[in-house]
């Protein structure tokens, strides 16, 4: 019996749903998502598999067109990667975005892969408008195909995973087949509360924190987590906190109940916050919290 495996790197603006459409397609929520731009900081690999085929899904961050520090330089970096080391790319769009000039599509013409333009979120739109989007991207990237799908709604993934998986080449497994993601647990209980941090805090309080995990301890019945919040000035670490410490209470109920569902055990969580001035310039920590340039 032939095998197919391959990866489909997902690339495209905040906000066009790209982490939504990743966790629909792996089946599980991988990919923080929030309605805030610049969720995606890492690229993550999200990996389904059946007896016939292995699909290895890549999210990566949108694109930051002025880098203020070494961090979003990074970011950055995984951009240009995800249009080298694939067998088909994604390039997911908003179809209630009507902004067509895009700092992608001089790239994706020159790619010598597949390319797919998936026109997200259909369901805000109406037909004339989704039929005048097509018509127009068929004619920017004429050598890709279009396909509007409702991430949100389940609405056309199934055929979009169909025509992916006609365009894998035969190949056997890259990863062992029980594998969902190359990210360890650490990564996703960081990502989990990084998350409640950026549904729950205003202006610059969630784009200037990072969550390291420095303590992971597992027995048969619980899972010890010690994780730490860092913010770039002491004023943040007073938001982060809130009035009596109720802030970050409820981030830390939020992010346990949400890591007992994902890891399947009871999580003791003791969080806290440190004031790091420079870390998102700080090589030794960009490091520590998994920002190495593809």
């Amino acid at each position: 019996m032939s095998h197919k495996s391959g990866y489909v790197n997902i690339i495209g603006n905040p906000n066009v749903g790209k982490s939504t459409l990743m966790n629909l397609l792996v089946g599980e929520k991988l990919s923080i998502i929030t309605s805030k731009a610049q969720t995606t900081r890492h690229r993550i690999l999200g990996i389904v598999n059946s007896e016939e085929y292995q699909i290895i899904f890549s999210d990566t961050p949108g694109i930051i067109h002025q880098p203020a520090y070494k961090m979003h330089e990074v970011m950055n970096s995984h951009i240009q990667t995800a249009l080298i080391d694939a067998d088909l790319i994604m390039y997911v769009v908003d179809v209630t975005d009507k902004s067509i000039q895009d700092e992608y599509i001089g790239r994706l013409k020159e790619v010598q892969l597949p390319v797919f333009v998936v026109l997200n979120k259909i369901d805000l739109s109406n037909q004339e408008e989704v039929t005048e989007m097509i018509k127009q991207w068929q004619e920017l990237l004429p050598a890709a195909q279009v396909f509007p799908v409702a991430a949100a709604h389940q609405f056309n993934t199934d055929g979009l995973l169909g025509r992916i998986l006609e365009q894998l080449p035969e190949s056997p497994p890259y990863f062992p087949k029980d594998e969902l993601t190359d990210k360890s647990m650490r990564f996703f209980v960081s990502e989990i509360i990084r998350e409640k941090i950026l549904l729950h805090y205003k202006q610059e309080i969630p784009y200037s924190v990072e969550v390291a995990v420095d303590a992971y301890e597992e027995s048969e019945n619980l899972i010890r987590i010690q994780a730490i919040i860092y913010a770039a000035r002491e004023s943040q670490k007073a938001i982060l906190i809130g009035k009596q410490g109720a802030a970050i209470k409820r981030v830390g109920t939020e992010a346990r109940l949400d890591m007992e569902s994902f890891i399947g055990k009871k999580v003791f969580l003791e969080l806290s916050v440190k004031v790091v001035k420079d870390w998102r310039d700080n090589d030794n920590l960009l490091k520590r919290f998994g920002y190495e340039s593809s």
